[in-house]
């Protein structure tokens, strides 16, 4: 399928806007926070933002380059790459677009629970939610969730339905100005607000961001640092959408007289700019109502923490509320869509499929495991072993097998290819075609043949509980 039918970007802020939007996800709003308070506040923050120039950097150039040298979808990608058909590089193509479709259905999931909490603080119930029992309760419900899933997934497939132009680069230029706006109103409010406890201390917000912004050295060893680099590179590693086929599908759409270099370099700084965001909207808040404690890993922090201290606020907590999850929907829908068209560009290249046809099935299909997902948590709530021997739902199991198997063997083996095999120039020069220039060429050939990947495998063995700290 020519160019032309697939579809492309019309210009490049609107390629910027929807790259940018799939990498400002859900974990950059519960998991950046969460890592940043626990690892010394500014020293994990300077640490990220060496990693999202050198590692970030490496990854993001090496997928986007990718797609729009071979103009396929991840699924074909690897082996029109080499001019050639390959099965090994076909194994990557399939792994590539295996990790969007297993994705997918766990992340309308998250989108549903985010669209009922939105429902429930814009109908003033905030209060509500605050109960202890409030999420634990809905996710239990065999029904409800699927309801809301359903919801969101329906959204995210009638923008895939309506094509690259009209559907994902139109949506992403008006969702991600408001996004933008919405995370900088929340972070300006969270560093404003205080709180006096029962003895009567008051505590601000202020003083929360310093917590955040402030390096704390305290107890750090050459242990302890290097968790800590692990921990950035990790959240680096997943916020920025490398390894899920995502970026492959998107720079498949970039004009060939796009400046590659400059839109990469606008995502990199939108990602991290949003990261950081993330941290001043969520630290300063929970600093003042339940200190650096009160921090919390995943989903718990956004459905349980952050409810109970919209509700300590009064009035104005639904009104916080409200702003707060129409922010997180609105994240989860541009992560959700680009996940989705990873997939239905997949589907269009490899088999034939016009767009409707391949996003009608990949949706039936997301729906279908989507709703396993949600019975996960009630009907079929059965506890399945992880990896690292511990056990968790089948969206844990989902999570788990994409996040840290899949990805970071799809990361490895893309720069064993790269770096090794048809050898860095390859996209050095199709990065710069136009003239461009490419300022950390040098830097970018380190990193692909040897520093990143060899971060992936120890970022991998750490996860599967071959290494511990």
């Amino acid at each position: 399928m020519d160019s032309d039918s697939r579809g492309s970007f019309k210009g490049s802020l609107g390629f910027v806007l929807a790259a940018a939007g799939s990498a400002v996800g859900l974990g950059n709003i519960w998991r950046f926070p969460t890592l940043a308070a626990k690892d010394g506040g500014g020293l994990f923050l300077v640490i990220y933002i060496a990693l999202a120039l050198s590692f970030g950097f490496t990854l993001l150039t090496t997928e986007i380059t990718i797609g729009r040298k071979t103009k396929q979808s991840p699924l074909t990608a690897y082996s029109r790459l080499i001019g050639k058909k390959s099965s090994k590089l076909d194994v990557l193509g399939i792994l590539s677009c295996l990790v969007p479709f297993l994705i997918m259905p766990y992340y309308c999931a998250i989108g549903g629970w985010v669209l009922k909490y939105l429902v429930v603080f814009i109908t003033g119930r905030g209060q509500a939610a605050a109960s202890d029992t409030f999420f634990d309760e809905f996710i239990a419900r065999p029904i409800e969730p699927v309801i809301y899933m359903v919801i969101f997934l329906v959204f995210c497939a009638a923008v895939i339905f309506m094509g690259v132009d009209k559907g994902i680069e139109k949506s992403s230029r008006i969702i991600m100005p408001i996004l933008l706006v919405m995370v900088v109103g929340i972070a300006i409010f969270s560093i404003t607000i205080k709180h006096t406890d029962d003895s009567g201390v008051t505590t601000t917000g202020l003083e929360g961001l310093k917590v955040y912004l402030i390096p704390s050295f305290k107890g750090v060893t050459m242990a302890k640092f290097f968790s800590i680099v692990m921990d950035a590179l990790g959240q680096l590693f997943f916020s920025l959408s490398v390894a899920m086929g995502i970026l492959i599908a998107y720079g498949s759409y970039v004009p060939d007289e796009t400046n590659l270099i400059k839109s990469i370099n606008q995502i990199e700084f939108f990602d991290t700019f949003v990261a950081f965001l993330a941290g001043v909207m969520i630290i300063p808040a929970v600093y003042v109502f339940s200190g650096t404690e009160g921090m919390s890993a995943g989903p718990s922090l956004i459905f349980k923490s952050l409810p109970k201290i919209f509700s300590s606020m009064g009035i104005i907590g639904n009104i916080v509320g409200t702003v707060f999850f129409a922010m997180v929907l609105f994240a989860a829908i541009t992560s959700a869509m680009s996940i989705l068209e990873a997939v239905v560009s997949s589907f269009i290249d490899k088999y034939g499929l016009d767009r409707r046809k391949a996003t009608i099935i990949e949706s039936l299909l997301a729906l279908v495991i989507g709703t396993i997902v949600c019975f996960g948590y009630n009907i079929l709530d059965i506890g399945l072993p992880l990896p690292d021997r511990s056990k968790g739902t089948i969206l844990d199991s989902l999570d788990y097998t994409t996040n840290y198997i899949l990805m970071p063997v799809i990361a490895i083996a893309t720069c064993i290819l790269i770096g090794w095999v048809l050898k860095p120039d390859i996209i050095i020069s199709e990065a710069t075609k136009n003239g461009e220039r490419f300022g950390r060429k040098g830097l970018y050939k380190i990193m692909v043949k040897f520093i990143a990947p060899l971060f992936i495998v120890f970022l991998m063995l750490i996860s599967l509980g071959v290494i511990k700290f």
